[in-house]
């Protein structure tokens, strides 16, 4: 029996405890040890709170006037597409303040061609970015190590094991073509790398397809740049609409 129980509780109570209070006394015991697990747990709340407290005391009660300004209205200049894994940031990596950038972050930053009837989502925000925010600049980010880019390159033709995944990645299909034409022997990361660059140029492309888009480049209102972060090396590219190579490569 004491292989499986503990036996300090099962034991003759000694001197005047009672055995009601030594079972009383190993719930105690287990109750605070559980108290321990739990306090030790992450707390969503807390982290939570925690960031806003930071925020508040050194960024909104720190620069009352600029909140203020950004109360009434906001004028970003840019309009990102960015990838919505959490080691991707804009805000982070950009250091952009609140106010500066009109965010859009999905698998693997894709912009889907012009369509009335689907992906409407999107958009919407390249509509409102432009039509009403009178956005600069559309930016397309991609970055190393990307999930939804390893998913396109292994896309089966026939089979789709996710509900929505797969047919949101096809939109990358064209990059992963192009690619794999001009670098027939190219696998592993490197294969990964020219199709997550390939990709951000396929959106930069399918941004073409919307009117407005075309209409503010035309107007010389509207600029289109793709970026890529790579989160290993801790480098970041841009890269214009019509060609491929960076033109610029910050590392420091």
């Amino acid at each position: 029996m004491s292989k499986y129980l503990n036996e300090e509780a099962i034991e003759t109570p000694r001197k005047e405890e009672s055995l009601e209070d030594t079972i009383h006394t190993n719930l105690d015991k287990i109750t605070v040890s559980q108290e321990t697990e739990l306090s030790s747990a992450f707390d969503p709340i807390q982290r939570i709170n925690d960031g806003f407290k930071h925020f508040k005391i050194h960024e909104f009660n720190k620069y009352p006037d600029y909140y203020c300004k950004l109360a009434e209205k906001q004028e970003p200049k840019f309009l990102i597409f960015a990838c919505s894994d959490s080691r991707v940031s804009p805000t982070n990596i950009l250091n952009l303040r609140p106010g500066e950038a009109f965010m859009a972050r999905n698998i693997a930053n894709m912009v889907p061609e012009f369509n009335q009837l689907k992906h409407v989502g999107v958009g919407a925000i390249i509509e409102y970015a432009i039509l009403a925010l009178k956005v600069e600049v559309i930016m397309v980010i991609g970055h190393s190590r990307c999930g939804g880019i390893n998913r396109l390159i292994s896309l089966p033709d026939n089979d789709t094991s996710y509900d929505f995944i797969d047919e949101w990645v096809r939109i990358g299909e064209p990059a992963k073509a192009k690619v794999l034409a001009k670098h027939p022997h190219a696998s592993g990361e490197k294969l990964q790398t020219l199709v997550e660059k390939e990709s951000v140029m396929n959106s930069l492309g399918n941004l073409l397809s919307y009117p407005y888009v075309r209409s503010g480049i035309a107007d010389k209102k509207l600029k289109l740049l793709g970026g890529y972060y790579d989160f290993v090396c801790g480098n970041f590219q841009t890269f214009e609409v019509d060609d491929i190579k960076p033109t610029t490569n910050i590392q420091e």
